[in-house]
Formats: structure tokens, C-alpha cells, sequence
């Protein structure tokens, strides 16, 4: 049996996906300062040199990527999964526990990267400092703890879909890719003294858990979003969500294999890889068809226009930074030479931004809006426009930089220099490079200013028309 919301209130997970979004907020800031740091040492190295070393910051940049990204979906389902279910999450005790464990898991986490940061190769740094890998420098302790949350989080989605007595395609597609994403994470515990296998379990974390769960569960939320944002039919979300998991999984296994090639797997892994790499951006030409379609069908007529814009960001931002980009990247011929190169940044840069940043975005837009306006009155401001036209601007900026410092290392280092460390060295001090390092950091302090510009505007937007929020009763629990 579904209880419906009552007119003007909450649910408690409702209440409890604002705090994950105020909290990857200001994660999303940290992620944005130590880039810049980072950024910026790359072209004067002495900069915090001993203080805050270079390492240092480029970890912190990308581990709070990583969480703040996570509390961001896991944010966007709490705050759909009732009015999908039209019921009270189960278990809601539960998932705050969850939610304040792992806010003290990553503020440890944080100290130590900033105060210890790496200690000697054995047992007790690989469990209490850092597991030294690339990306995935958590310590097992907060490894095991991002997946027993992931478990609470399939617990809470699928329990209450049984309370519900309602399974809907969509949460049928998040019940499915919540356990791949509670289960590839542990692929990053394996250990092995064998660095090819070590990095093949890697590889399953950073490209499988990363490209392949995670925008299965942003394609199940934008889902969501769009059959609340614009109406649009739940036959027409759920079909184009069944063809991305059957595509993005179908074609990301075996794709994956286009890195294999250079952690000394067999020859065949690199057309192998890079032909069902080239398969990936299908699904996601399909999203953009589907953002056009829909906006042309409204009109762009919709009462909440800040949330439209990063909808419509997110379908073409996923299809250039995740489809082009990469597509660049993954062919044979190419990928030979640019693996590993600035490309991959470059690639990486706008595929998260394109894919998660703009649809987290959309949802905390949405979730404001019924916080502090009547669903039917307009819910705009002039600061989100100028904070959405400068993070473009700075994402686009950085990322074409990057191509540029990455496509010098692919002509100097690789193809001339035969990948010799005097061709690495040479590529590093070619002024195409260091030019492309240089604008790589403007246009990051682009993208501070359109941060703060839109963390201001989320403070604010709709505050002066503030309406009463009250808690739908402990029963519903």
C-alpha cells in the first residue's frame, strides 16, 4: 500500500537528501581548490613544495570528486525513491547512521591525507593510511565502509519497493546496479604482488565501477528527474534506460579492455577494446536525441528553468565528454600513442562534469524548488545563468588546454621520441605543453568563480518566498 505525500511537506529522506546534497556541495568546493592547487604547481613545482605536495593535492582533488559525486546520487535517490514509491523509505534510522559514518569516515580520511599521507609498504599503511592505488587511495578500513554503506543503500531501495508492494522499471534498473555497485567496488581490495594483475582489478574499479554502475544510477535518477521535471512519459524514460544498461554493460565489459593492452595483456585486447569502446557512445547519442526531443515538446517551457538547463547540459555534456572525447581516445591506432597522455584528463575532466556534476545539479535544483516555492510558481534568479555559463566555459576551457599539452605528448613523446624518458622530458618541456598547463589554470579559476557563483545562488535562489517544511509523521517509517 503507497501513502501519498502530504501537500506541503517532506518525507524524512527527503529531508535527509538535502543534507547528502549541502555536504557534496561543499565537497564539490574542496574537489575545485585542490585541482587548482594542483593546477597551479604544475607550473611552479616549489609552490607548498613539503607542505602540501603536489601528490597531495591531486589526491585530495580526485578522492573528493569521488565522494562528493556519491553523496550527490545517493542524495537524488532519497529524494525520489518516495515519490516513486509513494511511500516513506524503509529503514530511514538506518540510513542516517550511514550517512553520518561515512561524513566521519571521509573528514578521517581527509586529516590523514593531509597530515600523514603515505608510510611504509605493509600492512598497517594499506589499512590505515592509503592502498597506494591510483584514484582509489582510500585506506581499506574506509574501502570495507563505502561498501557496507552501498549495502544499507540497496537495503533501504529494495525493502521499500517490498513495502510498496511496487517495483517500477526504473527502480528495478537501481535495484540491478546498486549491488554491481556495492560488489565491483571490492575488485580494488584484491591484492597481488603481480602488477598486471593488480592493475587488471584496478582497471574493473576505475572504468567498470566508475563509467559503467555509475551512469547506469545517474541515468535512473535523471530518469526520475525528467517524468517530474517535464512530465514526460514513463514509457519513453524506462525504454531508453533499459537500452542504456543493456548497451552500457554490454559494450563497458569488454570495452574496458582497450587499457588492457598496456598492463601487458595479449595484443588483441587493444582492437578488441577499442572496438566495443566505440560502441559506448550509442546510448548516449540516444540521451541527446531524447533532451532535444523533450525540450522541443515543451518548448523549454518549464517553472523551474536553472533545473532544465543543467538537464539538457547533462545529455550533451555526457554525449562530448564521455562519447567524443573518449571516442577520440579509444581507437587503436590512436589510443596506441595517447594512452596515459593529458588526453585522458582531458577526456576525464568533461565526461564527470558533462555526465555527473550537471545531473546532480538538476536534482538539487528540483529539490529546492520544493523546499521554498509552491510546485506551480516559477523558480529562477539571474545568478544561476552566469554561474552556468562560466562553469561551461571553465570545464570546455580546461578541457580543450589539456588536449592541446596531451596532444604535443602524443606527436613529441610517443610518435618522434618513441616514448624514451628524454621524448617524455622534451614533451613536458615543449611550449605547446606548458601553454596548454597555463590555460589549463585560468580556466579553473573560471571555474572557482562560477563555483561560489552557484553555491551563492543555491543559498538564496527562492529564500525570500520561503514556505513552511514540516515532516511527514514517524509512522511513516
Amino acid at each position: 500500500m503507497t501513502q501519498a505525500l502530504p501537500q506541503g511537506r517532506l518525507y524524512e529522506s527527503q529531508k535527509l537528501a538535502l543534507w547528502y546534497f549541502w555536504v557534496a556541495l561543499a565537497l564539490f568546493g574542496a574537489q575545485v581548490l585542490f585541482g587548482l592547487l594542483a593546477a597551479w604547481q604544475y607550473l611552479d613545482p616549489n609552490f607548498l613544495y613539503g607542505k602540501l605536495n603536489f601528490m597531495t593535492n591531486r589526491m585530495l582533488h580526485i578522492n573528493a570528486m569521488i565522494v562528493w559525486l556519491l553523496l550527490g546520487f545517493m542524495g537524488g535517490v532519497y529524494w525520489f525513491l518516495p515519490l516513486e514509491l509513494g511511500r516513506e523509505v524503509v529503514g530511514i534510522r538506518l540510513a542516517r547512521f550511514a550517512f553520518f559514518t561515512l561524513i566521519a569516515a571521509v573528514g578521517i580520511v581527509v586529516l590523514v591525507y593531509l597530515l600523514v599521507q603515505y608510510g611504509p609498504g605493509n600492512a598497517f599503511t594499506l589499512w590505515l593510511i592509503t592502498e597506494g592505488r591510483e584514484y582509489i587511495e582510500a585506506p581499506r578500513w574506509a574501502d570495507l565502509g563505502i561498501v557496507a554503506v552501498m549495502a544499507i543503500f540497496l537495503y533501504n531501495v529494495v525493502a521499500t519497493a517490498l513495502k510498496a508492494q511496487r517495483i517500477t522499471g526504473v527502480v528495478a534498473v537501481l535495484m540491478f546496479d546498486l549491488v554491481a555497485l556495492a560488489g565491483l567496488y571490492t575488485a580494488g581490495m584484491h591484492y597481488t604482488p603481480n602488477i598486471s594483475m593488480d592493475q587488471y582489478f584496478w582497471w574493473w574499479v576505475v572504468h567498470l565501477w566508475v563509467e559503467a554502475t555509475w551512469e547506469v544510477l545517474v541515468g535512473s535518477i535523471m530518469a526520475m528527474a525528467l517524468m517530474h521535471l517535464l512530465g514526460t512519459p514513463r514509457r519513453i524514460v524506462e525504454t531508453w534506460l533499459y537500452l542504456e544498461v543493456a548497451l552500457v554493460f554490454g559494450t563497458g565489459i569488454l570495452g574496458l579492455g582497450h587499457h588492457y593492452f598496456w598492463i601487458g595483456t595479449p595484443e588483441y585486447w587493444l582492437g578488441l577494446g577499442g572496438f566495443f569502446s566505440a560502441l559506448e557512445p550509442i546510448p548516449l547519442v540516444a540521451m541527446v536525441v531524447h533532451a532535444v526531443y523533450d525540450a522541443g515538446m515543451h518548448r523549454m517551457h518549464t517553472v523551474n528553468q536553472p533545473a532544465l538547463f543543467w538537464a539538457i547540459a547533462q545529455a550533451f555534456g555526457n554525449f562530448i565528454g564521455a562519447g567524443v572525447w573518449g571516442f577520440m581516445q579509444t581507437l587503436p591506432q590512436i589510443n596506441l600513442y595517447s594512452h596515459g597522455t593529458q588526453l585522458a584528463p582531458a577526456h576525464g575532466h568533461l565526461a564527470f562534469f558533462g555526465a555527473y556534476v550537471t545531473a546532480i545539479l538538476t536534482v538539487i535544483y528540483m529539490a529546492l524548488h520544493q523546499v521554498r516555492r509552491p510546485e506551480l510558481a516559477r523558480f529562477d534568479s539571474k545568478l544561476w545563468k552566469w554561474a552556468f555559463v562560466l562553469m561551461v566555459v571553465g570545464i570546455f576551457g580546461m578541457s580543450a588546454a589539456m588536449t592541446v599539452s596531451g596532444f604535443t605528448q602524443t606527436m613529441v613523446e610517443r610518435a618522434i621520441g618513441g616514448s624514451t624518458w628524454q621524448a617524455y622530458i622534451d614533451a613536458q618541456q615543449h611550449p605547446w605543453f606548458q601553454n596548454g598547463m597555463v590555460w589549463r589554470f585560468v580556466f579553473g579559476v573560471f571555474f572557482l568563480v562560477s563555483y561560489l557563483l552557484l553555491l551563492w545562488d543555491l543559498v538564496t535562489i527562492g529564500k525570500g518566498e520561503a514556505r513552511a517544511v514540516k515532516g511527514v509523521g514517524a509512522h511513516d517509517q
